[in-house]
């Protein structure tokens, strides 16, 4: 087992926060495994490398002897994670809260291990609290405190609604430490006060408080605004390995380093050693990223899946070729075709309005050949069996159903 300092290096390496610092050596100190918390709530189905940053952070625990605790929100998530938030989130259904879970589950296991991750649902505590339970736990808590939370205060100030039910988001959570017996709980950011709202409970419950571990928002490919879908910048877990590595080559190179602390299982002391190759200019930045979009495709699916993705991007990049492999989609197709509604149907674009921007901005090409900007209508012998490209990575070849 490493030693305390040699975990100390690994935990804190690529974090934000670690509330408060001393607690962690002392806990280490004892030499029995620690428990470490992550709850999410099942939002939505689909995961991107954003939202895989804590579940690296809980497996390089793992990997040091200690036990991640996963909790499945699936209670809470019936409220709705306020952080951030300057509306009440929508309330998801029983059933779209289960398949999202089950969804999250299968993919948070290409990242954790199974054998030491304990896998609980928070209805399983929460769902039985009596009336009585409730109150006796909310009176833990001051509605001053909770107003200290910025996105409560912020709307409060600007007179916008803050549903009761709301206030009990960050109680709940914190409840979920004392139901587990978390000795660090894992978030982003956003997440603070929610973390910090447990140690307080677990302190007045007379148990020893978790620390409050927190991990920066990674930021999209765009290596400005973080990731995320409707940005556009986001890199999905089921992405396809040749769309997963052009993804990452495009990221600049300002954040490559944080991308190999946050995204990869590249030891600690490997990555410092990359750091400072670049620094000094004994790496160069092209191979380090292509390396890095490897190791990604490779965590992913596989090493072959890497390899066949770095080929596919150099047919496309270095030599100016179409991928081997361009999807062929049938589409009902009238004489007259509205492009942008083709490239909407063919999932190159995320809507028609989106396809007239990439028109005008030279971004859709047919055989080769940029398409002229402000023109939509084309005749379908034109575009029928002929090779589309959207940007840089997206292909297709529509045929007539």
């Amino acid at each position: 087992m490493l030693s305390v300092d040699e975990q100390l290096h690994v935990i804190t390496s690529g974090i934000a926060d670690l509330v408060p610092a001393a607690d962690m050596a002392r806990k280490l100190e004892r030499g029995t495994p620690l428990r470490i918390k992550l709850g999410v709530d099942p939002t939505a189905p689909d995961l991107h490398l954003g939202h895989a940053v804590p579940l690296r952070k809980l497996r390089q625990f793992q990997d040091m002897g200690h036990t991640v605790v996963l909790i499945i929100g699936d209670f809470t998530a019936l409220i709705g994670d306020p952080s951030g938030r300057n509306t009440t989130r929508p309330a998801l259904t029983r059933e779209q809260i289960d398949a999202n879970a089950e969804t999250y589950v299968a993919q948070a296991f290409k990242i954790l291990d199974p054998s030491k991750t304990e896998l609980r649902r928070n209805s399983e505590w929460l769902e039985t609290l009596g009336f009585a339970d409730l109150l006796r736990l909310a009176s833990q808590f001051t509605v001053a405190r909770i107003l200290e939370r910025d996105d409560f205060s912020k709307r409060y100030a600007e007179q916008k609604s803050i549903s009761l039910h709301e206030f009990l988001y960050p109680v709940a959570q914190a409840y979920d430490s004392v139901a587990i017996s978390a000795d660090v709980e894992l978030g982003g950011t956003d997440q603070l006060f929610n973390l910090l709202a447990g140690r307080e409970l677990m302190e007045k419950s007379g148990m020893e408080p978790q620390i409050a571990l927190t991990l920066p928002l990674l930021e999209g490919t765009d290596g400005v605004q973080k990731m995320s879908k409707s940005y556009g910048n986001y890199v999905g877990l089921t992405d396809e390995p040749a769309d997963m590595f052009g993804k990452i080559m495009s990221i600049p190179d300002e954040v490559m380093v944080k991308y190999y602390r946050l995204c990869t299982a590249l030891t600690v002391g490997a990555i410092d050693k990359l750091e400072a190759e670049l620094a000094s200019g004994a790496a160069h930045p092209n191979e380090v990223k292509r390396r890095l979009a490897r190791d990604i495709v490779a965590l992913y699916h596989d090493v072959p899946a890497s390899v066949l993705a770095e080929e596919s991007f150099n047919r496309v990049f270095k030599d100016h070729q179409a991928p081997e492999d361009v999807k062929q989609i049938a589409v009902a197709l009238d004489d007259s075709v509205y492009l942008p509604g083709l490239l909407h149907e063919l999932g190159l674009v995320a809507s028609a309005s989106e396809g007239r921007r990439m028109i005008d901005q030279g971004a859709v090409k047919l055989n080769g050949e940029p398409l002229d900007a402000g023109l939509y209508m084309y005749a379908r012998s034109l575009l029928l069996d002929q090779l589309i490209q959207v940007g840089k990575r997206r292909y297709a070849r529509p045929t007539q159903a």
